[in-house]
């Protein structure tokens, strides 16, 4: 049972240094950017949804008042 605990961390290590592809600085750079601009943009677009649907109900709701 140790060993196979032992053999298991040994190729997740292993996997971790040879194997895996780590992004430089820039890429990780442009992609955090990416990612920021586009999570604020549909907030934006979620926030404008939302006050256009209040609009909508809102008169709606006020002609059978």
């Amino acid at each position: 049972m140790t060993n196979k605990i032992f053999n298991y961390f040994e190729q997740a290590y292993d996997e971790l240094i040879h194997k895996v592809t780590w992004p430089t600085w820039s890429e990780l750079q442009q992609s955090t950017l990416i990612t920021l601009v586009s999570v604020l943009l549909l907030t934006a677009l979620i926030f404008m949804m939302d006050g256009a649907s209040e609009l909508v109900f809102e008169n709606f709701y006020s002609f059978f008042k």
